[in-house]
């Protein structure tokens, strides 16, 4: 019977397993479906996050970021004196006069040098001769561009300037110092200017230093003496007014609608001559720049592709067009190029103006017709530089020493920490060729891997061979509630001080010239 009994339970056994197996596999079935449904939408948002980007990580940067100032971390401009800082002697060793060679750029950072350097040999400074070569074919001269007045009064309490050497009375004889012609060492030490020079200054009354570009070492362990040559770049070097005028003009008709930004590119045939970049031009242009380069350069053997992979080529004007497209800038984005006679003209810009047409540079924007006249003269290269200064963001191409970029990046450092856009050209290189061989996958996202490391025109540290003309923090920035007690900043009332000497000075009284200055309290300046 019991056997009976389990042989009469098998259908009912075997009815129950095929319902619980069909209802498995319901539900195998189901979870199936919803595994591919998650796949397909991971898929999805995936493809979608390529496409799209998403809201930026703590590790990028907004474009609405990039329009503003990089943050300060709490600093601020300041190249007051902070210490001791006497005014000028009015009995001194003699008179400086120097020439400035080279461009605007290199012109201005020899101005700081050589007022520095009167300042160390205790001298009066002749007005900074501007050297018209002839690739400026521009005899304007210092008082032509800068505003000499401003000049003088800024720096009165540093250093004696005068426009010329006056007359000087020998044996009743009226006689006019010519200077004694010196050749500075390159990057010479302060020690140079007050042996071998200050010499020279007290045998002949005068010297005369020429040619005069990086003639004093730039890292000088004295932040009295780097805050001069600050005060000297970013206060007393102002242009003239109709100079500073007609750049406000074109920035407020820039502006007008909207952001800008300035882009320097740097592809200009001298440029191009010296790195040895010549692989990308046609065989004619190769032939001009081959031979540019042995009229003006010393002899040497130089590869375009072993160049390029170091960073010294600058960068052509489209892939300076794909990094900012890479970056999320888009064809609306207004850009304004400070720049020479680009070498190989249209064919190079084309692709760039493909990409960005709202394209400008100072002959587009000036309604007077005053720069088509002076295209290669120190005017055109004053309002670039301006221009460049007040711009939402600054693109330096090619940012080497003596370079139009170098000043204009301190100088922005300095005017609030604007942002500035460095493109490390060593780490794009490769990026650009896998692209020129075909192999286009992930070229944005390398791309924006490179430009996310850098500091966006925020204060960081002067690493070698970083110019302290392009980078002059900390030695000119100051923070009310410094950990340092280097860092703090000076009184308002500094200026004040500096005046009550002169006149102090001016009235014969001598002994408040070695009174140290006392600067223990927080505040703003305005120099």
């Amino acid at each position: 019977m019991k056997n009976m009994r389990r042989l009469g339970d098998m259908p009912l056994r075997r009815r129950q397993l095929k319902h619980l197996g069909a209802g498995m596999k319901g539900i195998v079935g189901k979870l199936s479906i919803a595994a591919i449904v998650f796949v397909i939408c991971t898929l999805s948002l995936l493809s979608s996050r390529t496409t799209i980007r998403s809201a930026p990580t703590r590790e990028e940067k907004s474009l609405e970021e990039l329009w503003g100032t990089a943050p300060s971390d709490g600093w601020r401009p300041s190249s007051a004196p902070r210490y001791d800082w006497p005014a000028p002697l009015s009995q001194n060793n003699g008179y400086l006069r120097v020439r400035c060679n080279g461009g605007l750029n290199q012109q201005r950072s020899a101005i700081c040098n050589a007022v520095l350097a009167a300042r160390i040999m205790n001298a009066t400074l002749v007005l900074p001769e501007l050297d018209a070569n002839s690739f400026w074919h521009d005899d304007s001269g210092f008082r032509g561009i800068y505003d000499v007045d401003h000049f003088i009064k800024t720096l009165r309490y540093d250093v004696h300037i005068v426009e010329s050497i006056p007359e000087v009375h020998i044996n009743g004889k009226t006689k006019k110092l010519k200077g004694h012609q010196l050749r500075p060492p390159r990057d010479a030490p302060s020690s140079w200017y007050t042996t071998v020079a200050l010499e020279k200054m007290k045998e002949h009354g005068a010297i005369y230093l020429t040619p005069f570009s990086h003639r004093l070492a730039e890292e000088i362990d004295n932040p009295e003496y780097q805050r001069l040559r600050c005060r000297v770049n970013y206060h007393a070097l102002r242009f003239k007014p109709h100079i500073m005028e007609l750049s406000n003009s074109i920035v407020n008709r820039l502006r007008s609608q909207g952001h800008f930004m300035a882009i320097h590119l740097r592809f200009e045939m001298d440029m191009l001559a010296f790195a040895g970049c010549f692989d990308i031009f046609t065989p004619e242009e190769q032939k001009i720049l081959r031979k540019y380069r042995k009229e003006n350069f010393a002899p040497k053997d130089l590869v375009h592709s072993e160049r390029r992979a170091i960073g010294k080529c600058p960068l052509t004007p489209e892939e300076v067009g794909l990094i900012l497209r890479a970056m999320g800038f888009d064809n609306f984005s207004r850009i304004y190029v400070a720049a020479g006679d680009l070498f190989g003209g249209e064919r190079f810009m084309k692709p760039f103006r493909s990409l960005f047409p709202r394209l400008e540079n100072h002959s587009s924007v000036d309604t007077t017709g005053e720069l088509a006249q002076n295209t290669r003269g120190l005017l055109g290269s004053a309002v670039d530089y301006m221009v460049c200064l007040l711009a939402d963001i600054f693109i330096p191409t090619y940012d080497g020493p003596s370079n139009f970029a170098n000043n204009l990046l301190g100088h922005r450092l300095y005017y609030g920490f604007r942002t500035t856009i460095r493109p490390d050209r060593k780490a794009l290189a490769p990026i650009f060729t896998d692209r020129e061989n075909g192999r286009w996958t992930g070229f944005d996202e390398a791309i924006r891997s490179v430009m996310l490391k850098t500091n966006f025109g925020g204060p960081h540290k002067r690493i070698t061979p970083e110019s302290f003309y392009t980078n002059s923090w900390p030695e000119c920035f100051c923070q009310a509630s410094p950990q340092n007690p280097a860092d703090k900043c000076p009184l308002d009332s500094v200026t004040e001080i500096l005046k009550s000497r002169l006149e102090l000075e001016s009235e014969g009284i001598g002994d408040s010239l070695t009174t140290p200055l006392n600067l223990t309290e927080p505040g703003t300046t305005s120099r």
